[in-house]
């Protein structure tokens, strides 16, 4: 059966369903205008986003105080998109990637010169959205065939009404129960660090396997997980700077990795169901579980792990 016919009938039977939002039941007719599509029922209106003026460590900063992973980049007045930073554009500056030539070609390894510069700089331009008019099962389609974790919604002159994300729909298609459990769907082709890696190396590690998060193991037990959304708290919540004496870059990512790993550490098993891997991830706003078994990490789910196996017929 054709991938985007299964992915259609998943959300249509979700949209016939009373209730499938966690919200009570569901009127579309009311709740979405006739300019609107499903997409933007599910979405988040309130987007907060910044101008291509903005310094990049003022967009640090604002996804480290909101919480954010992506953050779009729109004109003041317009608030036509133009762009989106994420975490991973960010771990790219830091960790050797293609935008660390703004660190160390252009300021010569200072970064905090290189943080002083605009967003603009670093900001993906080609970016992947969806129109507000658009279906679930359009989203579902993008997250899964693109890999693209957040999708800003635009309207038809292009400016931004929303942002969806893979934490959205994986709300809405687990509402659905399913038969799968997590060793069906869990990756265990892992790369792994360990506590005491600099984090300078652990951050071209995850560019370098193109991973958003690496498990944390020392003679196999399991530390955490870090993420590049820890990486970048790092540097937004001024940690890094207290390691800075010259400005080098080399100073900051020295630190090992265990000193920015997230508080508590949750897991999950091989048999568990998949729809309760889900319902912990949203509860924990987590956006994977370490799967453990006999004390051993064996696989990683992730919020991409679980839309793909729920959108699947």
């Amino acid at each position: 059966m054709n991938r985007n016919n299964q992915t259609n009938r998943a959300a249509d039977r979700l949209l016939k369903m009373p209730g499938k939002l966690d919200r009570g039941p569901i009127n579309f007719e009311s709740r979405i205008s006739k300019q609107e599509g499903e997409i933007m029922a599910i979405a988040s209106r309130e987007v907060v986003s910044v101008t291509p003026t903005t310094t990049i460590m003022g967009a640090v900063g604002t996804m480290t105080k909101c919480g954010f992973r992506r953050l779009p980049i729109t004109d003041a007045g317009t608030h036509k998109l133009r762009g989106i930073v994420t975490a991973g554009d960010i771990i790219d500056l830091m960790g050797g990637g293609s935008k660390y030539n703004l660190v160390q070609v252009k300021h010569n390894g200072n970064l905090l010169a290189a943080i002083n510069e605009s967003v603009r700089e670093i900001m993906t331009k080609d970016v992947v959205t969806i129109r507000d008019e658009a279906r679930i099962a359009d989203a579902i389609n993008i997250i899964v065939n693109k890999k693209v974790g957040g999708i800003p919604i635009i309207t038809i002159d292009n400016a931004l009404a929303g942002i969806v994300t893979e934490k959205d729909v994986m709300k809405v298609l687990s509402m659905e129960r399913r038969s799968l459990t997590v060793k069906n769907i869990m990756n265990t082709a892992l790369k792994v660090t360990s506590p005491d890696t600099p984090i300078g190396i652990a951050t071209r590690q995850m560019l370098l396997y193109r991973f958003r998060r690496l498990p944390v193991v020392k003679d196999n037990v399991l530390f955490g997980v870090i993420t590049n959304s820890d990486i970048m708290r790092y540097l937004g919540s001024g940690q890094a700077f207290q390691k800075i004496v010259t400005g080098d870059i080399a100073e900051v990512m020295s630190l090992p990795v265990r000193t920015i790993l997230s508080g508590e550490l949750y897991t999950t098993t091989p048999d568990a169901n998949i729809n309760d891997a889900a319902r912990e991830m949203l509860d924990k706003s987590i956006g994977a579980l370490p799967v453990i078994e006999d004390s051993r990490l064996i696989g990683l789910v992730t919020e991409f792990d679980l839309v793909k196996a729920f959108s699947k017929e």
